[in-house]
């Protein structure tokens, strides 16, 4: 009966340990995938103004708000995703660098001068971000 319920209880602690690393990994999924939608946005806009927002809502995605050039003004569409796709994905050296990656060229999307040159390093990020997605 011991033995039972030990293993019982074991159970229990080891599917409790396994929903809490799901619910980890997916905040950074769904992060990532608003992310992605977000530099898809930034891709197909008509305006500089606009593409940068929407690179601005990846950077603040992707860092979390309380992450380097996190930026409220601009908007927060992970709002209650979690704390950020690169802090909430930490455990994971793969996706890590792909989101490193996505958030430098999202800065550089940032600093081009006209609408084609953003909206060239937005179609970088969303490939970037497809590859980084964490299923």
């Amino acid at each position: 009966m011991r033995k039972v319920l030990a293993l019982a209880a074991a159970g229990a602690l080891a599917a409790g340990l396994a929903i809490t690393a799901l619910a980890a990994s997916g905040g950074a999924a769904t992060e990532i995938d608003t992310a992605h939608t977000h530099a898809l946005l930034a891709q197909k806009s008509t305006t500089l103004s606009m593409a940068r927002m929407h690179l601005h809502h990846v950077l603040n995605c992707l860092v979390g708000p309380k992450g380097a050039g996190f930026d409220a003004a601009v908007g927060v569409p992970c709002k209650g995703q979690g704390n950020g796709a690169i802090p909430d994905s930490a455990h994971d050296k793969a996706a890590q660098g792909k989101l490193q990656t996505a958030l430098a060229q999202v800065r550089v999307g940032l600093k081009a001068p006209a609408l084609a040159a953003t909206q060239q390093e937005a179609s970088k990020v969303a490939a970037t971000l497809q590859g980084a997605a964490m299923r």
